[in-house]
C-alpha cells in the first residue's frame, strides 16, 4: 500500500461487498490512543449506527482501517418508514464518558452515486455521494436514475452535441430488468412544454473500468449519445430570454410491463469541457448562446438571449461588482467602517431608519409607528431598511427605503438617532452609543422564546450557541414593546431584557380597533380582488423548526384535504393562505382558482384579518391579535403532540386555554365552520377570559403610546 495517498480521515477506497459497501480508511495514529470506532448518524432522526473496524495496514504514522457497512445494519425506524434519509460518516475516538471527539469522514470522489445498492425487497436504493463540503454520506431513498455530462460541444449554430453516462442500479443488478430506450427531455422558462429528443444508446467500457468495476454491466446500455438543436424549436419568435434544463427518460421492461423513470436533473461531471460561450446571428439578430453548469450543482443549463454590447458590459461590470462586494475582505471592511463611523459625534436627532423582518417587508409594529410618525411628526427624516432582493416591495409606496448593506444604508444606520426594528440584527452590527434601539418584537409569546428553549433544532446553530448568540442581540435593545402582561413576564425572563419595557399593546393592532367596519372591509376586499358574495377564511399557520432543507430553506405542506373542502364550503367560503414568511416552499393551488388564494406574500396581515370571518391556525401568534375582533378562530393541531413536547413547547395550557376548538382531520374544520353557519358563533367565557388576559391593553392607541414613551418630540 502507499502511503503518501493517504489523508487523515479521507476515504481511501470504497467497493461494493455483497450487499453492503467494503470501506477503507486511513487515520493518523496520533489520533489513536484510546476506544475508537466509525459511526452512522442518521441527519433526519438523529439515530446513530455504530461499526466496529479492523486495522488491515499500518505505514509511517498511518493506520489503514476497513470496516463493511451493510444497509441492514442502519435502524430500520431511520431507514425503512421515511424517504430520502441522509446518514453522515464519523470516525470517534473515545477516551471516557465524558470525553468523545467525532471526526467528519472526508472525500473528494465525485462519482460514488455509481456505486448505489439497489434494495429489492424495501424497492429503495442506498448510495454514497460526496457533500458540497467534501465529507461522505449516503442517502436512503427511492430508485433514481442517474444522468452525467461528461462530453459537449457548441457549435456555430448553437446545435448541443453531448454524451455521458447513466446509472439505474435495479437495471443492472436484477435479472427482471430489461433496457428500452433512451430520449433526452428538454424543459424551459417559459412555459410547461417539453422538448423529447431520441438519444444513441452506448456501452461505456471507460466507464466500467474506471468507476463501475464492480458492477455486472459488460453487456449493459450505461452511456448515451445525442444532439439537441434549440434554434429548432425557438428561432424567429424569440422576444424573452430561455433557459433550458436536461432530464433524461429511461423506458424498461419489469417482467414483460413498459416502465419510464426520469432522471434526476442532468449534471456536468467535473472533468467536462464546458464551451462558455457563443455569439450567434438568429432571424437577422445576435443572440447569446451560454452552455454551462450551475455553480453547486452543476446541472447543465443552456441560456438563449438576445445580445447588446453596451447590454453585456453593464453585466459583466455588474457581476463583477456583486464578487468584490460579496468578497471576505470588502465584508471585514465594511463592518469596520461601520463600527468606525458608528463611535463619531453629531447623531443625527431626527433620524429614524425603519426595519421589518431584516428588511423584507414594510409591515407589522415598525409599519404602524413609521405611519403614525408620518401624520403627527413629519419633521423627522425616517428611511425604510430594504433587503435587496425585496427592494421591489417598497417601491411605488412613496417610501424613503435604502438598501440594506449599501454604503447609503451603512451612513444613516451609524447616523441615525433611532432603530425601529421588529426581529433580530446581526450580530456584527455594533449600536452606536447615541442611537436609541427599539425592539418592537413580532409576537405574544406562546412558544418557548429565547433562553427558555430547552433544545433549539433549527439549521445551522445549537442550543448553547443559539442562546448565546440571542442574548448578544437582546444586549443593545433599549426599548421592548410588550402587547400585555403577560408577554412582559416572559420577555424580561426569556431575553435576559433588563432595560426599559413599554407595556402599551402592539401598535400593528390599532388597526383593527380603530378601522373594524364594513365600509373598510369592503375597501379591501375591492382592492384584492376577492368576491363580496362569499365568506372568508384566513388560514396562517406557523412553521416548525425542524422541516427544512438547509440553512434558511424550510418546508411546508398542507396537511388538510382541500379537495374535500372545496366540496363541502366552496358555495359560501374562500380560503386565503398566509405561509410564514420563512417558509421557501411554493404550494401548488391552480386546481383550486376561485376557491383557494395564496397571501403567503401578503405584507399587510393585518388586512388579512379585517377581511376574514373565520381564522385557521395552529401554534402561531396570529391568534392573540385576531382574538382583538372576536371573530370565530379554529385551531388546526394534527401534530401537538410533537411540536408540545419535542419542538418548542409551550408557556401555557394551550390545550385548555385556547379560544377556539382543537382539531386534526379535515371532518373536523368541516363540521365546525357548518355549525356556526347553522347556529351562530358564541363568544364564550373562555374566549372572554383569553380577551381579557392578552387584549386588554389594544385600544387603538398603542402607537400614539411608544412614540411619547421612546421619541424626544419636544428637541
Amino acid at each position: 500500500m502507499n502511503s503518501q495517498k493517504w489523508n487523515h480521515a479521507e476515504i481511501f477506497e470504497i467497493s461494493q461487498k455483497n450487499n453492503g459497501y467494503r470501506i477503507k480508511v486511513p487515520i493518523k495514529e496520533k489520533a489513536i490512543d484510546a476506544h475508537h470506532y466509525f459511526i452512522l448518524i442518521c441527519r433526519n432522526d438523529g439515530s446513530e449506527t455504530v461499526i466496529l473496524p479492523n486495522v488491515i495496514g499500518e505505514e509511517n504514522s498511518f493506520k489503514l482501517f476497513e470496516f463493511i457497512l451493510d444497509p441492514d445494519q442502519i435502524e430500520d425506524s431511520a431507514k425503512h418508514i421515511f424517504n430520502n434519509h441522509i446518514f453522515d460518516l464519523f470516525f470517534v475516538i473515545e477516551e471516557d464518558q465524558e470525553n468523545i471527539k467525532r471526526k467528519r469522514i472526508k472525500s473528494d470522489f465525485k462519482h460514488y452515486r455509481y456505486l448505489a445498492l439497489s434494495l429489492e425487497k424495501e424497492k429503495k436504493l442506498f448510495y454514497p455521494y460526496t457533500t458540497g463540503k467534501g465529507n461522505l454520506s449516503f442517502r436512503y431513498n427511492d430508485y433514481k436514475l442517474f444522468a452525467e455530462i461528461d462530453k459537449l460541444m457548441l457549435d456555430n449554430n448553437g446545435k448541443v452535441s453531448l454524451s455521458g453516462l447513466i446509472n439505474f442500479p435495479p437495471l443492472y443488478q436484477e435479472d427482471e430488468y430489461t433496457f428500452g430506450g433512451m430520449r433526452l427531455v428538454v424543459k424551459n422558462n417559459l412555459n410547461e412544454d417539453e422538448i423529447n429528443v431520441p438519444l444513441d444508446p452506448e456501452k461505456r467500457r471507460d466507464i466500467h473500468l474506471n468507476v463501475n468495476d464492480h458492477l455486472k454491466i459488460n453487456n449493459t446500455i450505461n452511456g448515451f449519445r445525442g444532439e439537441f438543436d434549440p434554434v429548432k424549436y425557438f428561432n424567429k419568435d424569440l422576444l424573452k430570454n430561455i433557459y433550458f434544463s436536461f432530464y433524461i427518460d429511461l423506458e424498461y421492461k419489469v417482467n414483460g410491463d413498459q416502465e419510464v423513470i426520469r432522471s434526476i436533473r442532468v449534471k456536468c461531471s467535473h472533468q467536462t469541457n464546458i464551451p462558455k460561450r457563443l455569439i450567434s446571428k438568429l432571424d437577422n439578430d445576435k443572440v447569446k448562446f451560454l452552455l454551462r453548469k450551475t455553480k453547486r450543482a452543476h446541472y447543465l443549463s443552456l441560456s438563449i438571449t438576445r445580445y447588446s454590447l453596451i447590454r453585456e458590459l453593464k453585466r459583466n461590470i455588474q457581476r463583477e461588482w456583486t464578487r468584490v462586494r460579496r468578497s471576505k475582505s470588502l465584508l471585514r471592511l465594511y463592518k469596520s467602517v461601520f463600527n468606525f463611523i458608528g463611535m463619531l459625534p453629531n447623531t443625527k436627532n431626527k433620524v429614524i431608519v425603519f426595519e421589518s423582518f431584516m428588511g423584507k417587508q414594510y409591515s407589522d409594529n415598525p409599519r404602524a409607528i413609521y405611519e403614525y410618525m408620518l401624520e403627527h411628526h413629519p419633521e423627522y427624516k425616517m428611511y425604510w431598511s430594504a433587503d435587496r432582493r425585496n427592494v421591489y416591495k417598497f417601491k411605488g409606496k412613496n417610501l424613503n427605503y435604502i438598501r440594506r448593506f449599501s454604503v447609503k444604508w451603512l451612513i444613516q444606520m451609524t447616523r441615525a438617532r433611532y432603530w425601529v426594528v421588529n426581529a433580530r440584527m446581526p450580530l456584527w452590527i455594533k449600536k452606536p452609543k447615541r442611537t436609541i434601539y427599539l425592539q418592537t418584537w413580532h409576537g405574544t409569546p406562546l412558544k418557548r422564546l429565547g433562553i427558555d428553549i430547552d433544545e433549539v433544532q433549527m439549521p445551522g446553530t445549537n442550543s448553547e450557541r443559539y442562546r448565546a448568540n440571542f442574548m448578544r442581540a437582546v444586549s443593545k435593545w433599549d426599548y421592548l414593546i410588550s402587547p400585555n402582561p403577560y408577554s412582559t413576564e416572559i420577555f424580561r425572563r426569556a431575553f435576559q431584557f433588563d432595560k426599559t419595557m413599554i407595556e402599551s399593546g402592539y401598535p400593528r393592532n390599532d388597526i383593527l380597533v380603530n378601522h373594524n367596519n364594513t365600509s373598510m372591509i369592503n375597501k379591501l376586499k375591492d382592492k384584492n380582488n376577492l368576491p363580496k358574495d362569499k365568506k372568508i377564511i384566513l388560514y396562517a399557520p406557523t412553521w416548525r423548526d425542524n422541516q427544512f432543507y438547509a440553512k434558511g430553506k424550510y418546508k411546508f405542506n398542507l396537511e388538510f384535504d382541500l379537495d374535500q373542502m372545496q366540496e363541502s364550503l366552496s358555495d359560501q367560503y374562500i380560503i386565503l393562505l398566509r405561509m410564514h414568511y420563512l417558509i421557501a416552499e411554493n404550494l401548488d393551488i391552480s386546481s383550486y382558482e376561485g376557491f383557494v388564494y395564496d397571501f403567503s406574500h401578503y405584507e399587510d396581515i393585518r388586512e388579512l384579518y379585517l377581511l376574514s370571518d373565520i381564522l385557521i391556525t395552529d401554534y402561531s401568534s396570529v391568534f392573540f391579535d385576531y382574538a382583538n375582533l372576536k371573530r370565530p378562530m379554529l385551531f388546526f393541531v394534527y401534530d401537538i403532540e410533537d411540536y408540545r413536547d419535542n419542538l418548542r413547547g409551550f408557556y401555557f395550557d394551550f390545550e385548555k386555554k385556547a379560544p377556539g376548538p382543537l382539531v386534526k382531520k379535515t371532518e373536523e374544520i368541516i363540521d365546525y365552520i357548518k355549525r356556526i353557519d347553522k347556529e351562530g358563533y358564541q363568544f364564550g367565557k373562555k374566549e372572554e377570559e383569553f380577551y381579557n388576559k392578552f387584549c386588554s391593553l389594544e385600544n387603538g392607541t398603542s402607537s400614539e403610546t411608544v412614540v411619547k414613551e421612546v421619541f424626544d418630540l419636544d428637541r
